[in-house]
């Protein structure tokens, strides 16, 4: 007997399509275009409603692609409203909300990027401006750690610059000068950094209009009566602001003398002279230069700690730079005997190997395999061993550095990892016993000062001595392989936590 059909009554469920074809190769769950059409818009309408109904950012992201269907006035109406409340809102965002607060901050910059600017390009870049002019407020009241919220700001002066500079040269200067007045009222604030950014891509037409409006705005800024009080260093901070965008703006001119005198104001008698005098190079006046880098300069207070002398840190490096300088300047003056012989002084004294490469490039031909020479058993000398090795190693002459290390076996500290490890790598190849010795004195400073933050590096130093260990002559180092070995399982066997990894 034949089975009935059943018959519901009601609307019911509606049956979902079958499934579109999808191109071959194409995986059917990862998100794309082909595998989001295929679909069908019923579905996506159905998965859009339920994220909107969870997830509140992209409900805004949604609610504004809506409404730039009706034209940018319904788009700038959604964003003017987030950015009103944005300026009057008081409260603390802790880190338990930052991430929240973040992602809504960002939707608000994607809604003017991706739904506002395609209708309307100056209407974006009003909100643009009004949402970074609230950037002080906003940093001022949230935990940003992280620089989750700082990132959005960045995002969209960096938006603010690419949209200005779409514009034509003549709109993109009105909207820099339209720029000043906020900036002089408040130059520690975001629209200096705005300034600044769109300063180079300005017309050249446009830059003595808005270098008379910040030289207006710099002589109109009040002057407190006590020159020691916190209102007379936060105005001579922002004037330096001023000035210091000012000076761009004499870059971009190609004027040194007004970047001179600009400076003057800034810092009186401790001008920056290498800045200076590489401006004066690069407008052909070498001679201005040279007296200007060779002038006395207070090199100014900088505390260098221990911790910065082992992670490599050189105070001497703005010296360094001066006097590259000074020789580039007396190349150009076609003197260059001086310039040889600071190239040489300077190598000598910190073994630089920049500047001996310079001054064996200029040296005539068959003269300069003697002074590498020189210049090499010089370096082998020093008195300071690790930074001789150090040059040795990056110059590189690598079995001279293997003597250093071998001659010297004792004298290595395993503090100045940044440098022994690396030269313990370049060796272990072609000289195993000075990358043995190397490698003993970084693990050594580790197990005995219990650095439980290197024990993975000690873990590493312990298996390339293992792999060392067969390459090496009978007796070339004491105690052995072997021993010494057994000397760490005595005093430091109870590290388990280093242990476990060289185990592992």
């Amino acid at each position: 007997m034949a089975r009935a059909k059943s018959v519901t009554h009601g609307a019911g469920p509606k049956p979902r399509p079958k499934p579109a074809v999808l191109p071959k190769g194409a995986r059917r769950t990862t998100p794309s275009p082909e595998t989001l059409a295929a679909l069908g818009p019923d579905r996506l309408i159905e998965l859009i409603l339920g994220e909107t109904a969870r997830n509140p950012t992209f409900k805004k992201l949604v609610s504004a692609a809506l409404a730039s269907l009706q034209g940018p006035d319904a788009v700038a109406a959604i964003v003017d409203r987030r950015l009103t409340a944005l300026e009057s809102a008081q409260g603390y965002i802790d880190w338990q909300k930052r991430r929240a607060f973040a992602a809504d901050l960002d939707a608000t910059v994607t809604v003017i990027l991706n739904e506002l600017r395609p209708l309307d390009a100056g209407m974006a870049l009003d909100r643009l401006r009004r949402f970074l002019a609230s950037a002080d407020g906003v940093l001022n009241r949230v935990d940003d750690s992280t620089g989750a919220v700082q990132g959005v700001f960045e995002r969209a002066n960096d938006a603010f610059v690419e949209i200005a500079a779409g514009f034509t040269p003549q709109e993109a200067a009105r909207i820099a000068a339209s720029l000043v007045a906020g900036f002089t009222a408040d130059p520690l604030g975001p629209l200096g950094t705005l300034l600044g950014e769109m300063v180079p891509t300005l017309p050249a037409e446009a830059l003595p209009e808005i270098d008379g409006a910040l030289a207006g705005a710099d002589a109109a800024m009040p002057k407190p009566a006590n020159a020691r009080s916190e209102a007379a260093f936060r105005r001579q901070a922002a004037r330096a602001q001023v000035l210091r965008l000012r000076q761009m703006i004499a870059d971009r001119r190609g004027d040194p003398d007004a970047f001179i005198a600009l400076e003057r104001e800034i810092a009186p008698r401790h001008e920056n002279r290498p800045a200076i005098a590489r401006r004066l190079l690069v407008a052909g006046r070498a001679e201005e230069a040279l007296d200007w880098i060779r002038r006395p300069q207070d090199p100014g207070i900088r505390i260098v700690t221990r911790a910065d002398l082992i992670a490599g840190f050189d105070p001497r490096g703005p010296e360094r730079d001066r006097q590259a300088l000074e020789i580039e300047i007396l190349d150009a003056l076609g003197r260059g005997g001086e310039a040889q012989a600071q190239r040489w002084a300077r190598f000598e004294r910190d073994l630089d190997a920049p500047m001996l490469r310079a001054h064996l490039a200029k040296l005539p031909d068959f003269e300069d395999e003697e002074a590498l020479i020189r210049a090499l058993d010089h370096a082998q000398a020093c008195a300071d061993p690790h930074r001789a090795l150090a040059f040795l190693v990056g110059w590189p002459d690598l079995p001279r550095a293997a003597r250093l290390v071998t001659e010297r076996p004792g004298i290595w500290l395993g503090e100045h990892y940044t440098l022994l490890a690396p030269a313990a790598d370049a060796l272990a190849q072609d000289h195993p016993l000075a990358a043995t010795i190397l490698y003993r004195r970084l693990l050594d400073n580790i197990l005995q000062l219990g650095r439980s933050a290197a024990y993975a590096h000690g873990a590493r130093y312990l298996l390339e001595l293992d792999g060392l260990a067969d390459r090496l002559e009978a007796g070339a180092i004491s105690p052995a392989p072997d021993a010494y070995r057994e000397a760490l399982r005595r005093d430091h066997g109870r590290k388990s936590a280093f242990w476990s990894l060289v185990k592992d």
